[in-house]
């Protein structure tokens, strides 16, 4: 369990600290530019069918394979992409479980194969991760929100023909006590961490022997608990407590103490933003930083010096215009036919982590959006790429996709936050919303994709996955990016 907090450890409170977005990217030739906000698909451009074209301003594509869906995070590894999995539907494709998609030629990418232990079969989630160090891909299976049980570890040395490490029998894994919602490796790859969402139940599973993991330490950490990031020690993690981040010594387990204690350091907490998803920890100028995401609320993404642990400092925030306080009446109007996500981002990626050049992120229903982090004080969007809507699509094409899931539930884009201070605000009523003026389809729709993985970083390319469209490969125009000689993504 957990340690007790040491008397140094405290909360900080942040109050609203951004109503300002970064400046636009300046879009060249063969752009296909937003109409509106920066961020927004319009309720204009979705009952239109504009959506359908999808918007781009200096990163194009270059291929896509769609497959059954893109689910929810996928990874990526040398040559290859590996597209969540999504429960039940990714059990009723050809192909089940995790696809592997062979990105080798990436205008012309292709699905090679798929894993389909029960951990890959059981619906992924957000837990599908790479330790490029060790060469290794795992997951823990997450039927629906949280799961738990089933794990797998697989060698992809050979990247389009991974090999599973920890077979019980003929493709089964050997069950381990432990509940799920996120996962992720520490940096030197010998350690699994599975998380959340509630109760707060993080576990470390030893992957050092890949053929055998177990589980080495559990714990409660809080009521709700999310995604993380680790320093590049091992040591610190960076947990999301949903409104905020919790900041956890996990020293103990990364030197294998006999009985190891995670006390918690400290608490950031905030208030423009739901659902943080999770950090990356990087080196700026020689000082740590946290970049971390809010899936929900506006809030956008956030980014501390962590030098101090117990002094934080709040060095800069990304919003779009359509985040911004006194736009809350348009993204909800823009987005309530689009099924729980709107315009925040979810899973980022920076192009390397020592001084990062830049950061692109899936902003949701937004697309994928990229910045100049090279100054956190003048960040700058340089590029956007918001695929095309599918909006005939359905269960029996793109199983695999929870977007088309959540539509066909009916589930209605609802920022509860965002609502609430619009309605609060006296900026929206309730009949603006549901009224005949609203844009609003009762019971969802496909007007727009969601940009829910990571993008991450191959020289100028951006390898990620949406939703409903799939695997994308992307290059970003050499007049806004030049990959630094050491690139390398801090995703996995």
């Amino acid at each position: 369990m957990l340690g007790t907090a040491p008397a140094t450890a405290g909360t900080h409170y942040f109050p609203d600290i951004s109503e300002k977005s970064v400046p636009k990217a300046e879009c060249g030739p063969g752009s296909l530019p937003e109409r509106g906000l920066q961020g927004e698909v319009s309720a204009e451009d979705r009952n239109s069918g504009r959506s359908t074209r999808g918007y781009r301003c200096n990163l194009t594509q270059l291929g896509n394979v769609r497959g059954a869906g893109g689910g929810i995070v996928s990874a990526t590894y040398d040559h290859c992409s590996y597209t969540g999995s999504l429960f039940p539907g990714d059990n009723f494709v050809k192909q089940p479980g995790v696809q592997v998609v062979d990105a080798s030629n990436p205008e012309r990418p292709r699905v090679v194969g798929s894993l389909t232990d029960p951990a890959m079969r059981g619906g992924t989630w957000e837990t599908l991760k790479v330790n490029r160090k060790r060469k290794l891909l795992a997951a823990t299976a997450v039927p629906l929100l949280w799961g738990g049980g089933l794990f797998a570890i697989y060698d992809i040395s050979d990247c389009a023909h991974p090999k599973l490490l920890n077979a019980g029998g003929p493709g089964i894994t050997t069950p381990l006590p432990f509940t799920s919602h996120e996962g992720g490796f520490s940096p030197d790859g010998r350690t699994y961490w599975a998380s959340g969402l509630s109760p707060g139940h993080l576990s470390a599973i030893d992957v050092s022997n890949p053929s055998r993991p177990r589980v080495i330490w559990q714990g409660l950490h809080s009521l709700l608990g999310h995604g993380f990031g680790i320093s590049p020690d091992g040591n610190r993690m960076y947990l999301s407590n949903m409104a905020g981040i919790t900041v956890l010594d996990i020293s103990d387990v990364q030197r294998r103490a006999p009985y190891p204690q995670v006390p918690h350091l400290a608490a950031y907490l905030w208030p423009d933003g739901q659902l943080n998803q999770h950090s990356i920890p990087v080196t700026h100028r020689s000082r740590p930083y946290i970049i971390t995401a809010d899936e929900g609320g506006s809030g956008g993404v956030k980014i501390f010096d962590v030098s101090s642990v117990d002094r934080p400092r709040y060095a800069a925030q990304i919003k779009l215009e359509i985040n911004l306080p006194d736009n809350l009446d348009r993204n909800l109007r823009s987005s309530m036919g689009g099924s729980l996500f709107s315009s925040n981002p979810h899973y980022c990626a920076v192009d390397r982590p020592t001084d990062p050049t830049t950061l692109a992120c899936g902003w949701e229903s937004s697309g994928i959006r990229v910045f100049d982090i090279r100054d956190f004080t003048r960040i700058r969007e340089l590029a956007y790429f918001n695929p095309p809507a599918r909006k005939g699509a359905t269960l029996a094409d793109a199983p695999n996709s929870p977007h088309v899931l959540g539509s066909v539930i009916g589930v209605p884009a609802v920022d509860f936050l965002s609502l609430g201070m619009s309605m609060a605000h006296g900026k929206v009523k309730l009949g603006d919303i549901i009224g005949p003026r609203s844009g609003m389809v009762v019971g969802g729709d496909m007007s727009t994709d969601w940009c829910l993985s990571p993008p991450e970083f191959h020289d100028n390319e951006l390898w990620t996955t949406c939703a409903d469209g799939g695997f994308y490969a992307l290059a970003l125009s050499p007049k806004v990016y030049t990959p630094p000689a050491d690139q390398q993504s801090t995703i996995g």
